[in-house]
C-alpha cells in the first residue's frame, strides 16, 4: 500500500488528506510540531477574545481521524533524505514515504530591528503564539503593532477588547493602500480611530527597547518619537516557509516552485498552500496567495494527481474576504489599488461611511472586471459568474439584487447605486434610453 506523508496540518495539508482519503485505500500521515489536531487558523483571535475555546475551532472531533485512517504525528521533521524516501524527526524516529506532500506553511516577517528578538516581542500566526500572547499581555497597559495588513488589525482589535491601548504604526500612507484604492482604505482608517485604536501612518518601527527586566518597554519610531510599551506585535506580512524545503535540494524562489500539478523539482514531492509558489501563475493571479480558499483548493486538486487522475491547480477567478473591527471585506476579480489604463471604476458610498461598493470595468467593452464590497454581504457565485462570462456593468448594475446576501431585515442599498451609477456613467443611461425609443427594449 503506497504511503503519503503530509508535513503541515493546516488547512491544504488536511484538506488533502481528507480527499485522498475520499479517493482512494493508502496509507496516510499527517506531521505537524504545531498542534495534535487541525484547528482553525482564522479563529485565533476569537479564543483570545472569549468568543470561543480552542476545542471549538477543531472542524472535526478527535475520534474522526483514527476512524477515517489517517495517522497524526505530532513532531517536528529534522530532515529528509529525497533519494531515501526518508523523513527524521525530532523524536528520533524515522518515517518513510512513496509520496511527500510540504504544506509547511508561513512564517512572520522580520527585517532586523535593533530589539525584534526580546521577550514582549511576536507576532501572531501559530497557535503557539497566541499562548506567548496571553503571557505577554497579562499586565500589559499599552501595545505597539508594526504593520498595517490583516493580521495587524486583528491583533489591534484583539487587544483592544481587553482594555489594552494601542498604537498601530504603519509605514503607508494609509492602510493596506498597497491593496485597497483611496475610498475604502480611508474607510478603513477613519473606521480603526473609531475605535479609540492610536492610527499612526508614514511611520516606521526604528528600535524597540528593553526594560531593566530585559523585556520590551519601548519602541522608537521613524519619527524620533519613544512609545512606551509592554507588548511589541510584528504584523508586517509573512514569507513561505522554505528552510525544511531547502535543506533537501526541492527549488524555491519566494516560495517552493511547483508546477501546475503542484510538483516540486523532485520526483514524489509536492507543496501546497502558503508555501507553494507557482511557476505559471494564471493571469491576475500571484504566484503565491497565502489565504484559506487557495490552500484548500490545492489540497482538493493535489488528492486527485496523488490518486491516479493528474489533475492541474486551476483557481479561477480571484476572490477574498477579511473583517477589519466591524467592517466586513469582499473583493472578486480585479480590483487593483490604481485602477490601470482602460478601466473605469465606480465607487458609491453610504452617507454612514461604513458601507460602500466599488465595480471596475473595461471601458472599451463595458464589461465587469471585479468589484470590493465594505460592509455589504454580496454572492460568491454571482459575482464569478458575471465576472466569468464578461457580463456588461449595466446590466450587473440593474441586476444587483440578485448579488444580495445580507439579512433579511438589513437596509438594502440597491437603488441608491443604482442612482449614484447614472450619475457617475450617465452615458449607460442614455444608451439605454436610446435602445428603448428604438427597439422598444430596456
Amino acid at each position: 500500500m503506497a504511503h503519503i506523508v503530509i508535513i503541515g496540518n493546516g488547512i491544504a495539508g488536511i484538506t488533502c488528506a481528507r480527499h485522498v482519503r475520499k479517493q482512494g485505500n493508502v496509507q496516510i500521515t499527517v506531521i505537524s510540531g504545531e498542534t495534535e489536531h487541525f484547528f482553525s487558523r482564522t479563529a485565533l483571535m476569537y479564543i483570545y477574545m472569549g468568543h470561543m475555546k480552542y476545542e471549538h475551532t477543531k472542524p472535526y472531533e478527535d475520534w474522526f481521524w483514527g476512524k477515517n485512517k489517517i495517522d497524526l504525528v505530532f513532531d517536528f521533521v529534522t530532515g529528509i533524505e529525497a533519494k531515501a524516501k526518508s523523513i527524521r524527526l525530532k523524536s528520533g524516529k524515522n518515517i518513510n514515504y512513496d509520496k511527500l506532500v510540504l504544506a509547511t506553511g508561513s512564517q512572520p516577517n522580520k527585517f532586523g530591528w535593533p530589539g525584534q528578538d526580546l521577550p514582549g516581542v511576536q507576532g501572531l500566526y501559530s497557535y503557539q503564539d497566541l499562548e506567548i500572547l496571553e503571557s505577554n499581555s497579562k499586565n500589559c497597559k499599552r501595545a505597539v503593532i508594526v504593520g498595517g495588513g490583516l493580521i495587524g488589525i486583528e491583533l489591534a482589535e484583539m487587544l483592544a477588547s481587553r482594555k489594552i491601548s494601542v498604537t498601530f504604526l504603519v509605514r503607508e500612507k494609509s492602510f493596506w493602500d498597497l491593496v485597497l484604492p483611496a475610498e475604502e482604505s480611508a474607510m478603513i482608517n477613519r473606521h480603526i480611530v473609531e475605535h479609540h485604536i492610536d492610527l499612526r501612518l508614514n511611520t516606521e518601527l526604528r528600535e524597540i527597547k528593553a526594560g531593566p527586566d530585559g523585556k520590551a518597554s519601548a519602541v522608537v519610531t521613524s519619527t524620533g518619537e519613544e512609545i512606551p510599551c509592554q507588548v511589541v506585535g510584528l504584523t508586517a506580512g509573512v514569507h513561505a516557509n522554505v528552510g525544511l524545503a531547502k535543506s533537501f535540494g526541492v527549488e524555491t524562489n519566494r516560495g517552493i516552485l511547483v508546477d501546475d500539478l503542484l510538483q516540486t523539482n523532485l520526483p514524489d514531492v509536492y507543496a501546497i498552500g502558503d508555501c507553494a509558489e507557482l511557476r505559471n501563475p494564471l493571469p491576475h493571479r500571484k504566484a503565491i496567495e497565502q489565504v484559506w480558499y487557495t490552500g484548500r483548493m490545492m489540497g482538493e486538486t493535489l488528492a486527485l494527481t496523488l490518486t491516479g487522475t493528474p489533475t492541474r491547480y486551476v483557481p479561477g477567478i480571484w476572490f477574498n474576504s477579511a473583517k477589519f473591527l466591524d467592517i466586513e471585506y469582499q473583493t472578486y476579480g480585479s480590483v487593483p489599488a490604481i485602477a490601470s489604463e482602460g478601466v473605469d471604476s465606480f465607487w458609491w458610498e453610504h452617507p454612514d461611511g461604513k458601507k460602500g461598493i466599488r465595480i471596475n470595468f473595461d471601458q472599451a467593452a463595458g464589461t465587469v472586471l471585479g468589484m470590493n464590497a465594505m460592509g455589504i454581504r454580496q454572492r460568491h457565485q454571482v459575482w464569478d459568474s458575471w465576472i466569468r462570462q464578461k457580463t456588461k456593468v449595466d446590466r450587473v448594475i440593474n441586476e444587483l439584487e440578485k448579488a444580495n446576501f445580507d439579512p433579511e431585515f438589513f437596509d438594502t442599498c440597491e437603488q441608491e447605486i443604482k442612482a449614484a451609477f447614472s450619475t457617475q456613467f450617465p452615458y449607460f443611461e442614455i444608451e439605454k434610453k436610446r435602445k428603448k425609443k428604438l427597439f422598444g427594449i430596456f
